[in-house]
């Protein structure tokens, strides 16, 4: 899979990926506008080009209360989040190249208020949905949101999807009509928050190793346009 061109396709007004987007930045609108005043963590795992967050972030009122971290493994895509990042200003937010499976990728972020696991769970095994979905109990705070997707194909997973976010302490919010032809679901952390565990991998990408070493061997990392005074880091989808 050539995960930047499969971008392409989000420009396609009528493209079921293109109605899929415009849902999910729908809900993200949402989910800034209802977060508590204050700073608002954002973490997104596999954050492609950042489309989901960066084009609703760019015009919201909260953006500058906005600490958010894209973590994706293609270059090509973090290149282009970046220059999102930086034609809208927004320093707050890092795009960083690097594995999102790791869970130490977000140490420093989580809890956060806002989770987007989206592109994820149609590329993984049952397995390690669940995995992932466990994760989120560490990854998102008590009240915090997390919006993910995945493709309503046979085995059609959704339904068990939402139980496994049920069974680690979710509620359901929102979930796409099963006739939409894509599956969008918006999970509240209602549970007990669950500490970090260092050195934990969630998933396996079908291809992932080609993508993990181009990484390596095109460019280690590709960090948001900052002020001199921000300090920078580098990280991955």
């Amino acid at each position: 899979m050539d995960w930047s061109a499969w971008h392409d396709q989000y420009d396609l007004s009528d493209s079921w990926m293109a109605r899929r987007l415009r849902t999910v930045q729908a809900h993200v609108r949402t989910a800034l506008s209802e977060a508590p005043a204050g700073e608002l963590r954002v973490i997104s795992v596999c954050a492609g080009q950042g489309r989901d967050l960066l084009d609703v972030l760019a015009g919201h009122p909260r953006r500058d209360d906005v600490r958010a971290r894209l973590v994706e493994l293609d270059p090509r895509n973090t290149a282009a989040a970046a220059e999102r990042v930086g034609r809208a200003s927004l320093w707050q937010v890092e795009v960083v190249t690097g594995d999102a499976a790791i869970v130490d990728q977000y140490e420093d972020m989580a809890p956060a208020e806002l989770v987007l696991v989206c592109g994820v769970f149609g590329n993984i095994t049952d397995a390690d949905i669940e995995r992932t979905i466990a994760a989120c109990s560490h990854l998102c705070k008590v009240g915090g949101t997390v919006i993910w997707t995945r493709h309503r194909a046979a085995p059609d997973r959704v339904p068990h999807i939402c139980e496994w976010f049920e069974a680690q302490g979710f509620e359901l919010r929102w979930l796409s009509a099963p006739d939409t032809g894509f599956g969008v679901g918006v999970h509240r952390f209602v549970g007990t928050p669950q500490p970090l565990r260092r050195g934990t991998r969630l998933f396996e990408f079908v291809g992932y190793d080609v993508l993990r070493q181009a990484a390596t061997t095109e460019f280690k990392s590709v960090t948001s346009p900052r002020p001199t005074t921000s300090a920078s880091r580098s990280r991955v989808e």
